[in-house]
């Protein structure tokens, strides 16, 4: 399996000559980095006007390591190959490096570059990617994968310890500034004048896949502006190593480079429609920091939250009344970590008396709501504190609980909110502290325990009686200015004290069931089935020309084309549903075709827009202004992957996606609706209509370049 790693953008307060004077510093050793034994200049190459200066070094490295590994190997050290392109015009500095020995078993390569800082050009960037590639290796595979990565890693680590130390260095010596290059007042255009280029050493054993990225020195020369180089971006683009201290907290390189690797996957593929990065940091760490793991929950949750709109539940729904005044919950202050803290009376809250009166799907939407609330505090708790607060602390009350909270539907519900709120809020509890626990409580633990997760698990706190109240008890974790009055503490609690619901609130097991259906149905998104041979098709007839039509779908499950026909008839309606797409979708989803079989493309229907490949769990947002008045078919039909298609996923995900697309079938979410064109702000290439619940979904628009055409770039707002 091959590893990658990608750094943050790791800023240097300094300007960018003075950093390169520190980086020269560390030829030809370093005694900073011990395994780091010598270096020899095997190329060099410079300009005539000195802008260019390209130097290709071969490095001995002791790599620690076992000394029976390296008996067997039967070398005592490593040798890599390291080329530096500085181009001192354009300020940057390009460096990549590979592996000489074992270079037919083990592919590492690294890519380095420094940068001035986008808004300060008295500052520098550095950034870093890297991937290890182990074919073979006597067998010893594991072992020598595991002390690359730790090798890797400890020198991550001193990267920027080791420039600060050549900084300072240049600073006792009186060197506090570099000037800038300037071009010699007689020297000639370097594009007039034809330069002799030494061709790389042929003494090194360059492996065929390294010559391609680009060894010789023409290509050398061109690399500092090519495309593909890290560069640094803006603080939207890419990720700084002192915004993910201060936000995010500690991490170490390895965990910094799955963050920083699962947020370009998603804008990648849902074109903008970015989580908060703690959000995404929570999906790691209920994944030991597994991309491929992390990515499916996220992905699954991101789409949960679309589709019941959640991000916009606590603007949108007012709880009950009756949930008011009986839940017996509610956030008190914070911890002396700084997390938010939720008390919840459980002992003192019916409820039985809850369910038989609102039903499970309320009892949930609330709690969603509460745990939207405590992503907020985090957020503000973040701020007031100055040190990342990503979870909260929630204290329970066990005061009262007895047999007629085990009522068998009361912890069904319960079971329920646990299993949704552990796989869309993960990490989000820091601490759960039970208090006064009767003897019923190991029955009810008994039974929700396995339903919760080991690492949440691990952070439950059980004390019975008052046992609270001494050593290692609640002032451990909570100041004593706080403790709620019903705790023996001083600090008056607002949260409700829950008591019996009156049997009168009570409504029967159909009035629930409706309410419940309604509650979950409340949704402007639709959802549908494609099959192989079998596209799901939506009808939008268009009376004005000019009109535009909208679309914002999530691909569920599988690869789809997405194609937009017009028509100036009407397709015949399906038998079995005369309003078509258009009808409300149950939880599996519809299909309907439209076209008929007969009808022939050019001459009965034509296609208006190219076809768009979307793959498994890419999110799709566009619009298409219409020519002609008529009928417009939007299709989404089943993509079967050719045996050699090109994608940007690892081609291990391309596999594992088709394994996943079962029985040929596609899963699609989608909302459609048609604007005036007199209802834009602004250009015709704006989708943010005054009239439309569909621009609610977006922050920004752009407009692509394929003929009436614009794509939405939206970002997901978790509060």
């Amino acid at each position: 399996m091959v590893q990658k790693y990608q750094s943050p953008v790791r800023v240097y307060k300094h300007p960018f000559e003075l950093i390169m004077a520190a980086y020269e510093r560390r030829f030809p050793t370093c005694p900073l980095i011990p395994m780091f034994v010598a270096s020899d200049t095997v190329n060099e190459y410079k300009s005539e006007d000195e802008a260019i200066h390209v130097i290709e070094r071969r490095c001995k490295l002791d790599i620690d390591a076992p000394r029976l590994l390296k008996k067997i190997a039967g070398v005592d050290y490593v040798y890599f190959v390291q080329k530096n392109s500085l181009n001192r015009r354009e300020r940057t500095l390009h460096i990549e490096a590979y592996n000489e020995t074992f270079s037919n078993r083990v592919i590492i390569n690294e890519h380095c570059s420094y940068t001035v800082h986008p808004d300060n050009e008295d500052w520098t960037c550095f950034e870093q990617s890297a991937s290890l590639d182990i074919k073979s290796f006597f067998g010893f595979e594991s072992t020598v994968e595991k002390i690359a990565m730790k090798q890797y890693t400890s020198n991550i680590k001193k990267g920027k310890e080791i420039i600060e130390y050549y900084l300072k260095q240049l600073e006792e010596e009186g060197i506090t500034s570099v000037p800038r290059w300037t071009p010699p007042v007689a020297c000639k255009s370097e594009s007039s004048t034809s330069h002799p280029r030494r061709p790389v050493s042929p003494a090194i054993n360059i492996p065929e896949s390294a010559t391609k990225e680009g060894l010789n020195n023409k290509e050398i020369l061109n690399s500092s502006s090519s495309p593909s180089e890290p560069t640094a971006g803006t603080p939207d683009d890419k990720l700084d190593a002192d915004y993910i201290k201060r936000y995010l907290g500690d991490l170490t390189p390895m965990q910094e480079s799955c963050l920083i690797r699962l947020r370009q996957w998603l804008q990648e593929t849902h074109k903008g429609k970015i989580p908060k990065d703690e959000h995404i940091l929570r999906f790691l760490r209920a994944r030991d920091f597994n991309i491929d793991k992390a990515r499916e929950i996220l992905c699954q949750s991101l789409t949960w939250r679309k589709q019941h709109q959640v991000d916009y539940i606590l603007d949108t729904w007012n709880p009950p009344q009756v949930l008011q005044d009986y839940y017996a919950g509610g956030w008190h202050h914070h911890d002396k970590d700084g997390r938010p803290l939720y008390v919840l009376r459980l002992g003192q809250m019916d409820t039985k008396g809850l369910v038989r009166a609102l039903g499970e799907e309320a009892l949930l939407r609330y709690v969603l709501s509460i745990n939207e609330e405590g992503l907020r505090r985090c957020e503000e708790n973040t701020k007031v504190f100055g040190r990342p607060i990503s979870s909260w602390t929630c204290l329970v009350d066990l005061e009262g609980l007895n047999m007629r909270h085990l009522w068998r539907p009361g912890v069904k519900a319960l079971l329920r909110i646990i299993e949704v709120v552990e796989a869309n809020y993960p990490e989000t509890l820091g601490r759960l502290l039970i208090l006064r626990a009767p003897r019923v409580f190991p029955v009810l633990w008994t039974l929700v325990s396995p339903f919760i997760d080991d690492n949440t698990r691990k952070k439950f706190l059980i004390y019975a009686g008052n046992d609270y109240q001494g050593p290692g008890g609640l002032l451990d974790y909570i100041d004593k200015e706080i403790i709620p009055d019903f705790l023996g503490g001083e600090c008056m609690c607002e949260v409700p004290e829950g008591g019996l619901v009156p049997k009168s609130l009570y409504r029967t097991a159909e009035e629930l069931e409706n309410e419940d259906i309604k509650l979950w149905t409340e949704t402007i998104y639709q959802s549908a089935s494609v099959f192989k041979g079998a596209p799901h098709e939506v009808l939008i007839q268009i009376v004005d020309a000019s009109s535009v039509i909208t679309w914002d779908f999530d691909v569920c499950k599988g690869d789809i084309v997405f194609n937009i026909f017009h028509s100036k008839r009407a397709p015949q309606p399906p038998k079995k549903d005369s309003l078509g797409a258009h009808s409300i979708t149950s939880p599996g989803g519809n299909n309907v075709q439209l076209i008929d079989k007969v009808w022939q493309l050019g001459r009965d229907y034509s296609m208006v827009e190219s076809p768009l490949i979307c793959k498994e769990g890419e999110s799709v947002q566009g619009s298409h202004v219409t020519r002609w008045p008529g009928f417009y078919i939007l299709q989404w039909k089943f993509h079967s992957m050719p045996a050699c298609a090109t994608t940007n996923l690892p081609r291990v995900d391309d596999v594992l996606a088709s394994l996943q697309v079962s029985s040929h079938k596609c899963k699609v979410m989608y909302y459609t609706e048609v604007i005036g064109s007199e209802d834009f702000r602004g250009s015709m290439t704006s989708l943010e209509s005054s009239h439309s619940g569909f621009s609610q979904l977006s922050a920004a628009t752009t407009s692509s370049s394929q003929s009436h055409s614009s794509s939405m770039i939206s970002r997901w707002r978790f509060c």
